[in-house]
């Protein structure tokens, strides 16, 4: 299979797309290669138009995939034939290969509410027999954090999966992904919550139509604010088209 990369400019950001996303992460995972994977969306991206910071860690990152229909159109108007490729997916994805790796010990959950995390490791080792997670909810002290930083070095997890939602896990990743060079970092954002069965995902309808944004606003009334993001998004792009 193909696994070249190609890569895209979003909004000055890049974008990566693969015919295997997981395949060559798990080809960088075997030659002891570290990788942050980012998984971009129309929000995220305008957060970064004004924070540089945030900006810097998406541009630095080994992988960005996109994430949201608001990238996937934006690229789409630019002649680029792009799937969607939610993030929610490829860590399933990763998962799923991560049961046929010899250390049982290989991935970590942080992230989530008390019990969410633990709840969706238990979920993921029901399905995989031989998938063993350990977890860590985000809601931890300074101190308890310190603790659970010597953790991660002391184990070196093959993969991490940090759901402390954006921006603060791809900060969080920046900071601390020297913990475990070699490892493959994922902000995975409420995806612990689904797996948990305390959320549900969108209909496989609202998926398909680009409209999941729109049943995650039906299920977070509270995120309105958030979503004023997307027609922000949609008007830069096609300011930037008429360019």
């Amino acid at each position: 299979m193909d696994r070249s990369r190609s890569q895209f400019s979003v909004l000055g950001l890049p974008v990566h797309i693969l015919d295997d996303h997981a395949g060559w992460l798990i080809e960088r995972l075997h030659q002891g290669l570290g990788s942050h994977v980012v998984t971009l969306n129309a929000e995220m991206a305008m957060q970064a138009e004004k924070n540089q910071a945030l900006a810097d860690i998406i541009s630095s990152a080994e992988l960005v995939i996109p994430d949201g229909a608001g990238v996937v159109l934006y690229l789409r108007m630019r002649g680029k034939k792009v799937n969607r490729f939610p993030g929610i997916e490829l860590a399933e994805s990763l998962l799923q290969q991560a049961a046929k790796l010899p250390h049982g010990e290989s991935v970590f959950f942080f992230g989530g509410a008390p019990g969410v995390a633990i709840a969706a490791a238990e979920t993921w080792q029901q399905q995989r027999g031989g998938l063993s997670i350990r977890s860590q909810h985000g809601y931890i002290s300074a101190e308890e954090e310190q603790e659970f930083q010597e953790t991660l070095k002391k184990i070196q997890p093959k993969m991490i999966l940090v759901g402390l939602g954006v921006p603060r896990q791809e900060f969080w990743i920046a900071k601390h992904r020297h913990l475990c060079p070699q490892s493959i970092w994922v902000g995975v954002g409420g995806s612990f919550d689904i797996w948990a069965g305390t959320k549900t995902r969108a209909p496989a309808w609202f998926c398909d139509n680009h409209l999941e944004w729109l049943y995650r606003l039906y299920q977070e009334p509270w995120r309105w604010r958030r979503m004023l993001a997307l027609p922000q998004f949609a008007f830069k792009a096609l300011g930037n088209l008429r360019g």
